[in-house]
């Protein structure tokens, strides 16, 4: 299959204030995002030509660098209305944006006091993260190896660069071994996400998710448990273990690229999607085609 590489496209970057062309959006290979790994990102989608949750996304960015010890030049809603300008300029409809803000090249060391703060917005057209086919009966996922670290370890309530590092790797095995993605545990041995994306499994009627404690507590997943509620479905969050799987009827994925994705198995345990899944899944995917105003 033949795929379009991300550095030779046609359009425009929002680039430091300013609308590049989409090829001269380039750094130094002596950025210090790049070898430290102080680069933090954001995932967005666009429909109907609006960010789902803009301000949301922004904001997470901006305390995401405040967590690894720099601040973003530019605010709020500085970044959502350049977020805006790159959608329109760019003419897209339905799409992923990728925010990204990082440390410069000035210092070449472990300490960066003195670096540029830099921040780029792309945007493109993409599709479901998962294929339609797999969503309807449900993704396939193995357990990886690699687990999530302690928040004494690593900045975990930052959507850092540097932590996905794990996830690529439990991705790459699990694609591997023909699964479409991995399960992955915390540093204790309880369930906490997939490599991208927050679970959710359906016991007995109510929903029970990882409390997100060293993980990412996403947009999406904060958005589905209010919807859940809004159905009188009950919200469980608390610690996961993996036996807990074999209670499960139901197990789904929450994530802006996963939206709400059906799990068809993990490991040698098989679900159905049912119910609960369907009716979420629905919800969602309406909520997030109302006019942005809409949207609380």
């Amino acid at each position: 299959m033949s795929i379009l590489p991300f550095d030779d496209r046609d359009g425009v970057i929002w680039f430091d204030g300013a609308m590049i062309p989409w090829r001269d959006a380039r750094i130094h290979v002596l950025t210090h995002g790049l070898h430290y790994g102080s680069c933090v990102f954001e995932g967005e989608r666009v429909y109907n030509g609006s960010v789902f949750k803009l301000a949301e996304h922004s904001s997470r960015l901006e305390k995401s660098a405040e967590l690894l010890g720099f601040k973003i030049p530019w605010t709020t809603s500085q970044i959502d209305d350049a977020t805006k300008a790159v959608i329109a300029a760019q003419g897209i409809v339905d799409g992923y944006v990728r925010p990204v803000a990082w440390r410069g090249s000035e210092m070449m060391g472990v300490s960066a006091q003195h670096n540029t703060i830099h921040l780029a917005i792309a945007c493109w057209q993409w599709p479901s993260y998962f294929s339609p086919e797999a969503r309807a009966k449900g993704i396939r996922l193995e357990t990886s190896r690699w687990r999530r670290p302690s928040p004494d370890t690593a900045p975990t309530a930052s959507k850092a660069a540097g932590l996905y590092m794990i996830c690529t790797m439990s991705k790459h095995a699990a694609e591997d071994r023909g699964c479409h993605d991995a399960m992955m545990l915390d540093w204790r041995g309880r369930i906490a996400e997939a490599t991208g994306a927050n679970i959710f499994l359906a016991i007995d009627g109510k929903l029970h998710t990882p409390t997100p404690d060293c993980f990412l507590d996403g947009i999406t997943r904060r958005t589905v448990i209010g919807l859940a509620k809004q159905r009188g479905i009950e919200v469980v969050e608390r610690a996961i273990w993996p036996d807990d799987l074999k209670d499960a009827k139901e197990v789904f994925l929450t994530g802006t690229a996963a939206e709400v994705t059906p799990v068809g198995q993990i490991d040698s345990l098989t679900f159905t999607p049912g119910a609960i899944t369907a009716a979420l899944l629905g919800d969602y995917e309406t909520l997030v085609r109302q006019p942005a105003s809409a949207v609380a």
